[in-house]
């Protein structure tokens, strides 16, 4: 397929100018995957197949660009109208596969989803015993825009590991390794306590590479035996119960984006609501409310674990109702409504 850059290929029936105006125009591959009604590969599958046209002719390629003004349709019916974009947090359990159809019969993600979720697709891949977070969106553009490493956002995962290693050790991984060949980006590792022959580990990567955590930790000595993505960027797994998904708030989806990649992900934020501004008490916080929203949302990308209740830290397993995730958050912004086991250290 030619690259995105190269000459396009007119339209049939279109209309051909000196300048023609290519700024809203894109592939029909891609038009048809954020319509949500295939994936880029399956519409390139349908045109070869002869169920598109454009302009009421049938394409026989799919390097061909339109825009809001063609007429499209598949199987005779219309295109549907692009809907909003939307993103979800799924708590994938093990054993789970993230792909449409498992040739091998094992269940996959998307045969687990509620009936009312609309067709998504996920914002990359966990390996079938990988559990924890795993992100759904509508829309391609912005699943392919934060896939990228160059998008910058931290993977963060608990990892237990049979074994023994110090931190000096996982200090190393800090500039990055290079095994068999391949190189690893910088990999942020602490070690945060030993539980019989096992080891429990906070990791943070950008890259996001096959099997990347699981052949780092074996060059090191280590065989990986339970993996949890607890963070992906700005968005947390929180508290969200294995198997159920939970869809990120328009406002907050708007905010954590921001313009720059909305642009490059060629998608349409939702505006701001406008309403009465909450009243608010000392240090701009709503009265009545905990400010736990915003704070929670961001913290999972910053450069360190950052400080965790003295409860987690003496005894994770202290307290049956926490999640089976240590709790990673400052004693302040943990939002379990059990308060005993957050006393600030």
């Amino acid at each position: 397929m030619k690259d995105e850059d190269s000459p396009r290929r007119p339209l049939p029936g279109s209309i051909m100018t000196d300048t023609p105006d290519t700024s809203s125009q894109d592939r029909i591959a891609k038009v048809m995957a954020r319509a949500g009604l295939c994936s880029r590969r399956e519409a390139e599958a349908w045109i070869a197949e002869g169920r598109v046209t454009v302009n009421g002719a049938t394409l026989t390629t799919p390097a061909v660009t339109v825009g809001p003004d063609d007429t499209i349709t598949v199987d005779g019916r219309p295109l549907p109208v692009k809907e909003r974009t939307r993103l979800w947090v799924y708590h994938k359990p093990g054993g789970q596969v993230t792909t449409a159809v498992d040739r091998q019969g094992s269940p996959t993600v998307f045969g687990r989803l509620p009936r009312d979720l609309p067709r998504v697709m996920t914002v990359g891949r966990l390996d079938i015993n990988t559990e924890g977070l795993l992100l759904l969106t509508n829309d391609g553009g912005l699943a392919r825009v934060l896939e990228l490493p160059s998008t910058g956002w931290l993977r963060r995962y608990r990892v237990r590991a049979h074994g023994s290693i110090s931190q000096v050790k996982l200090d190393a991984l800090k500039p990055g390794i290079t095994i068999e060949g391949v190189h690893y980006g910088p990999i942020e590792a602490t070690l945060d306590r030993t539980q019989g022959g096992n080891i429990w580990l906070t990791m943070g990567l950008r890259e996001g590479k096959n099997r990347e955590i699981k052949n780092v930790l074996e060059a090191l000595g280590l065989r990986v035996n339970r993996l949890i993505r607890v963070s992906y960027g700005p968005f947390m797994l929180r508290e969200i119960a294995i198997g159920a998904v939970e869809e990120v708030k328009p406002r907050v989806l708007r905010d954590q984006l921001g313009f720059k990649l909305a642009e490059e992900a060629k998608i349409t934020l939702p505006e701001p609501t406008k309403g009465a501004a909450p009243k608010r008490g000392k240090g701009g916080q709503e009265r009545g409310k905990p400010d736990d929203a915003a704070p929670l949302v961001g913290y999972a990308n910053r450069a360190g674990p950052g400080p965790r209740c003295r409860a987690a830290r003496e005894d994770p397993q202290q307290d049956r109702r926490l999640s089976p995730i240590e709790c990673l958050r400052p004693a302040a912004r943990c939002m379990q409504r059990w308060r005993p086991h957050h006393t600030a250290q």
